[in-house]
C-alpha cells in the first residue's frame, strides 16, 4: 500500500510536467510621475472603441496610428497620448493599442478612466 505523501508527490510531479510554461505578453506600464512634465509636451487624444479608434477626433486604423503619432508636429520632447477607452472596449483592444504605440520614441501614454 502506498502512503499518502507518495501519491501527493506523484500528482504534483505529474501536474508540473504536463503544464505549459509560457511567458505571456507583457505591457510595460509607468508609475505616475510629476504632474508638470507633460503640460509642455504635445498632447494627442485617442478614443478607443470596439471597432473604432480615433486620433484627435479623426477615425484611424489601429495599424497606422503609430505612423500618425510620429507625423504630428513636436518640439523634440515627444508626445503625450491620452487614451480614453469607452465602455465597450475590451482590455485586449487596449493592450493591442499600447503595443502599437510602443514603437514610437519619446512617447508617454496615459489611460483615462
Amino acid at each position: 500500500m502506498t502512503s499518502l505523501i507518495d501519491v501527493i508527490f506523484l500528482l504534483l510531479l505529474f501536474f508540473m510536467l504536463t503544464s505549459t510554461f509560457s511567458k505571456y505578453g507583457e505591457v510595460e506600464l509607468m508609475a505616475a510621475g510629476k504632474a508638470g512634465v507633460w503640460e509642455e509636451r504635445q498632447k494627442l487624444f485617442v478614443t478607443l472603441g470596439t471597432d473604432l479608434v480615433t486620433l484627435n477626433g479623426q477615425p484611424v486604423d489601429l495599424d497606422r496610428i503609430a505612423d500618425l503619432v510620429r507625423s504630428q508636429p513636436q518640439d523634440g520632447r515627444g508626445h503625450v497620448v491620452l487614451i480614453s477607452p469607452n465602455e465597450e472596449a475590451t482590455s485586449q483592444r487596449l493592450v493591442d493599442l499600447l503595443a502599437v504605440l510602443r514603437q514610437v520614441e519619446k512617447l508617454q501614454t496615459v489611460v483615462l478612466g
